[in-house]
């Protein structure tokens, strides 16, 4: 379905060729004087030059062949030369009409999909969450919906820490505290215990005491790579042990995750490559790639144009250890090699800036990825406190991602309870709660996706959890709104089947919906720039159109039951794009608050 932008510039490209001119100059756009128009379109002042005619003659010219237009009701030529436009109420409720009764809204599918691996989460093992964590799972689900509603194939993968020294920190303190374990014994040939001889608890507290102390303990530091190297050389207690932190930690990323209403297609981490670095590695080497410099292996990622310092890309450390680097690196050959990907995306903090620049180049110079793969970095910005320093306690710590959702969670069955007591209305605790934790989830990610990615944004819990502004509680009782309307509709004997949009009968009305026939414009903006803040400020432009139209309209005493029932249509379809846009923004809305 071709977006109503499209179809009005045809008609002014029409128009335009009609009276003599280049058709190209009709292109419409949204008018920046609304209070004057609806649409405008500058190309008179674009042909003046070509033309040698003044721009307002031209605009006058084409005004003249727009007079019986079936899709504009008003078309006025205005100094310099602007053409400004209105558009008939029988169009867009036509437009509407074609929209409520085609897939997805008539957003249209590409004709070669792509297939995409987004990476996102990154956890490490065997640590909480923290509010570090909370950007790239939100921003990174919604992505990952976007382009799955747009008809792309994308994978998302979480890419978990879960190899190289933190592993053997953990196994260390484990074998100083408990070092009869048959795990750390050699001679041992039988099954191990199916059960972890540790809690996530336990493990959460482990790491970072085997951490601290091997920042102090030369000795212990030693003994922690050593059994790094026994891992990844496959000594088999040593593996054992690590596959349940792996299942621990996991079982509890999992559950955390799901509080989130974030999902991973793929479960995979750094030690999922370990076995492909070594050839990797040597065919960068005998391709001519890597050369070594100061004992360890590089390759040089700069290019002539560069204006900045490029550093090389290390790929073994000087005592031969893989990096980061590497790890990412066979990971992207393992992506290729498997999923045959024209797209992969990352998403982590923007001050990764540089280090995926130059992953980036050495993958391409190396011939990891095709010359048309697309390599792309979503850098996000920081979370801010109220101070604009990086999110904190109030004890001044990194505060974990769970008690962050507590007290969401905590705030906002508050005000739902503080809501239902003002209105003197009963609430039952357990539908509080539940609806606290969806409202919450939403104030919690729209509060981020509402800013674009690139850019820091302030926590503040009470605008985030408020019901009034650019929030998501407010998004999610516009929602709730237009449930309860509809549902009072059917309670009056009304049928939300065999019901039609009609003509709009009065201006807010229209202004809504103008705003609902930008869907698939707004849809494919926002997947095109990898942008979900493009998706919050629709949906809010739509809360707020709709409550302006629902304030100065009595909907369901209209006498008039063809003109009742064709509100309750377009109620119906805006209820049905709002739930899908803040679907694809990873939350859900309540059917009561």
């Amino acid at each position: 379905m071709k977006k109503i932008l499209d179809l009005i510039s045809e008609e002014v490209e029409k128009a335009f060729a009609e009276a003599g001119y280049d058709a190209d100059l009709g292109r419409v756009t949204l008018s920046n004087r609304p209070d004057l128009c609806e649409y405008q379109c500058n190309g008179a002042m674009a042909g003046a030059k070509k033309y040698h005619k003044a721009p307002l003659t031209i605009a006058q010219d084409v005004a003249a062949k727009l007079g019986g237009s079936s899709v504009l009701s008003e078309v006025s030529a205005a100094a310099p030369g602007f053409l400004n436009m209105k558009v008939k109420e029988s169009f867009v409720g036509q437009y509407l009409r074609d929209m409520a009764a085609s897939e997805k809204f008539g957003l249209e599918m590409p004709e070669k999909p792509m297939k995409v691996i987004i990476d996102y989460g990154g956890p490490n093992i065997a640590k909480p969450l923290h509010v570090g964590h909370l950007r790239p799972a939100i921003i990174g689900e919604s992505v990952k919906r976007i382009y799955r509603y747009a008809g792309h194939d994308i994978i998302g993968d979480i890419h978990m820490g879960d190899w190289g020294l933190p592993m053997g920190l953990i196994i260390t303190e484990l074998r100083k505290r408990q070092p009869d374990l048959i795990y750390f014994d050699d001679s041992y040939e039988g099954e191990y215990p199916a059960d972890a001889p540790f809690t996530i608890s336990e493990l959460e507290e482990i790491y970072p005491t085997a951490s601290a102390r091997s920042k102090e303990d030369e000795a212990y530091k030693a003994d922690a790579m050593e059994a790094t190297y026994k891992l990844q050389s496959g000594v088999r207690g040593y593996r054992a042990l690590w596959k349940h932190i792996m299942d621990v930690s996991v079982a509890d990323l999992k559950k955390n995750y799901n509080d989130l209403d974030v999902e991973f297609d793929l479960w995979k981490g750094e030690s999922d490559v370990h076995e492909i670095i070594p050839d990797m590695v040597d065919r960068m080497k005998k391709d001519g790639f890597a050369y070594e410099s100061d004992g360890a292996w590089v390759v040089d990622v700069k290019e002539e144009t560069d204006t900045k310092e490029m550093p090389p890309c290390m790929i073994l450390k000087s005592d031969g250890a893989a990096l980061y680097n590497t790890t990412d690196l066979a990971t992207i050959e393992d992506r290729m090699k498997t999923y045959h990907p024209d797209r992969l995306i990352y998403v982590t903090d923007k001050r990764q800036d540089l280090y995926f620049e130059q992953i980036f180049r050495c993958a391409r110079k190396t011939k990891l990825v095709n010359e048309d793969t697309e390599l792309i970095h979503i850098g996000f910005g920081t979370m801010n406190g109220k101070d604009g320093k990086p999110f904190k306690t109030r004890e001044g710590g990194v505060m974990r991602l769970e008690n962050l959702i507590a007290e969401i969670n905590e705030e906002m069955l508050r005000k739902i309870r503080d809501n239902a007591e003002t209105k003197g209305y009963a609430v039952d605790d357990a539908e509080a709660e539940a609806t606290a934790k969806v409202v919450g989830l939403a104030a919690i990610k729209y509060g981020d996706l509402s800013n674009q990615a690139s850019k820091d944004y302030i926590f503040d819990m009470d605008r985030f959890t408020s019901f009034e502004g650019d929030t998501g509680p407010y998004i999610l009782y516009t929602i709730v709104r237009i449930k309860s309307i509809l549902g009072k509709y059917e309670e009056q004997g009304g049928k939300l089947t065999d019901i039609v949009i009609g003509e709009a009968q009065n201006e807010s009305e229209k202004a809504l919906m103008l705003e609902l026939a930008k869907a698939n414009a707004q849809l494919e903006a926002a997947c095109e720039e990898i942008a979900p803040h493009r998706i919050c400020a629709y949906i809010y432009d739509i809360a707020n159109a709709f409550n302006r139209f629902y304030h100065e309209t009595k909907i369901l005493t209209e006498e008039d039951d063809a003109v009742r029932s064709g509100w309750i249509a377009l109620l119906s379809l805006t209820v049905k794009l709002l739930e899908q846009c803040i679907d694809l923004l990873g939350f859900s809305a309540p059917d009561r608050m």
